[in-house]
């Protein structure tokens, strides 16, 4: 301990041969380099030769005396490598990496001079790689199958793509399906193509017999009828082509009849009967919207006996009145003089009329199409006209002998006050003055059904022959009557 009280700094014990790098005990009496740090080696800027410490002496803990520590070193001859819990020997901050001493503690030194592991760290390393390993396995396999499942999802597998199919066969239809129904019903249907004065259409028609006649509308066949030197060519079902000529029409029906010849193995369509049809049963459609042919449609009877009126242009002679059937049967311009067919493949209708979003009521050769709104005249009207048509070259018309007020405002259909040139609204001798009815009289049934307008009541009228018995509610001065009328005839 020095004067101040503070222990003086133990001299060194051990020396380091600078070539080995060996720990050497000191030798008594030897100098130090001055400068020089307790492991041997030169101080930055100190030189020249020093002599050994001086003893210091040191407490005697049991009894209090101090001894002198250097000499008590050097007497007892070379010593051990230096206590390595000292200050120096645990740190030595100019000694070469991995050259200074060792902890009393630290592990042995193996040949490669590395320390050697335990068996616990050894344990512990390698169940860090065994996880890591594992993670890293994970990884791949995770990325590979991610990219393995998103090329099977986008091109379905690695190898070559086969879909399956049911074999070829003749698979059976029943005859009354709509399938049945258009491969019996197709090649009696024709699409008829039409010019003349400086117009062209298309339409469809259905062959009526062996001898080449084919039913279609009349506003389908006006323009070749109007010029007098028009063109109507017919397309059947197969493909096969051929010249047609008119053999006649009437406007009021809008129903037409032309001919073929020379055409071998034609398939007349067999003919239904309309009276039979209920509101919900199924029809089927077939004809050419907007040219093309053969399309099939089906639907339903929506409602029968539909009061329509069609066409109208100019004068308004060619106003078509029709107790229609209504049907939800896609019809659609190209429709025009196709057959209606029921659940028999049996011609109930003709269709001959759509109610356009824009337009209304109308004929097919507009450019609406459907919403599901179509009419069909009536196959046994179409019998009766195709009949007169083919055997007379024109169609009569039931008349009831009245004028009829077209601008009554009221419910029913009011009987004239005046005639055509001052004459009178009852045609004297006719069915209606042979009936009793006089000007002015309100017809507000037929066969005990309501009348609300004069077109209907000729829609009533046309639907029926001439020679059929009607009974007619008359409203007159306020009163009701019936009367019974038996419809004449006039000429197309």
């Amino acid at each position: 301990m020095d004067a101040s009280g503070a222990p003086a700094p133990a001299a060194p014990d051990a020396s380091r041969d600078a070539v080995t790098g060996s720990w050497e005990p000191p030798v008594a009496g030897a100098s130090v380099p001055a400068g020089s740090d307790p492991g041997g080696r030169a101080a930055h800027g100190a030189s020249g030769p020093v002599s050994a410490a001086p003893a210091v002496p040191t407490p005697d803990v049991a009894g209090g005396q101090q001894q002198p520590a250097a000499a008590d070193a050097l007497a007892s001859g070379p010593a051990g490598p230096a206590d390595p819990t000292g200050p120096w020997g645990r740190y030595d901050p100019w000694a070469a990496p991995g050259t200074g001493p060792a902890p009393v503690d630290a592990l042995p030194l193996q040949g490669g001079g590395t320390a050697a592991e335990s068996p616990a760290r050894r344990r512990n390393r390698r169940r860090r790689a065994l996880v890591g390993g594992a993670a890293a396995v994970a990884l791949v396999a995770g990325l590979g199958g991610g990219v393995a499942g998103v090329y099977l999802e986008r091109y379905g597998g690695l190898g070559v793509v086969e879909l399956s199919q049911a074999p070829l066969g003749d698979t059976p239809r029943d005859p009354d399906s709509v399938a049945g129904i258009a491969e019996r019903a197709l090649p009696s249907v024709v699409t008829l193509h039409v010019q003349g004065s400086g117009q062209a259409g298309t339409g469809t028609g259905f062959v009526l017999d062996d001898r080449g006649h084919i039913l279609t509308n009349h506003h389908v066949v006006q323009a070749a009828e109007d010029s007098g030197d028009g063109r109507i060519a017919v397309t059947f079902s197969g493909g096969e082509t051929a010249r047609a000529e008119l053999v006649g029409g009437d406007a009021g029906y809008d129903l037409a009849v032309v001919r073929v010849k020379g055409v071998k193995g034609l398939n007349p369509m067999p003919l239904g009967n309309s009276d039979d049809v209920r509101v919900g049963d199924p029809v089927v459609a077939i004809g050419a919207p907007f040219d093309l042919a053969n399309t099939v449609t089906a639907g339903i009877i929506s409602a029968k006996e539909r009061p329509i009126t069609a066409g109208g242009e100019g004068d308004g002679s060619d106003v078509s009145y029709v107790d229609a059937l209504q049907t939800d049967a896609p019809i659609n311009p190209g429709n025009s003089g196709g057959p209606l067919l029921d659940a028999r493949g049996r011609v109930i209708g003709i269709n001959s009329a759509i109610r356009s979003a824009d337009t209304g009521i109308g004929t097919e050769d507009g450019g609406s199409g459907s919403i599901g709104l179509g009419f069909a005249i009536p196959v046994n009207q179409a019998k009766r006209v195709a009949e007169e048509l083919i055997n007379e070259g024109e169609a009569t018309h039931p008349v009831i002998g009245v004028t009829l007020d077209m601008a009554y405002p009221g419910d029913g259909a009011r009987v004239h006050t005046q005639g055509v040139d001052g004459g009178s609204p009852v045609t004297p001798g006719g069915p209606g003055a042979e009936a009793g009815l006089k000007p002015g009289d309100v017809i507000t049934a037929v066969d005990g059904i309501r009348v609300h307008s004069g077109d209907e009541l000729i829609v009533k009228t046309r639907a029926r022959r001439p020679g059929d018995r009607l009974e007619l509610t008359v409203e007159r001065d306020g009163e009701e009557r019936e009367v019974t009328l038996v419809l004449g005839s006039s000429g197309g």
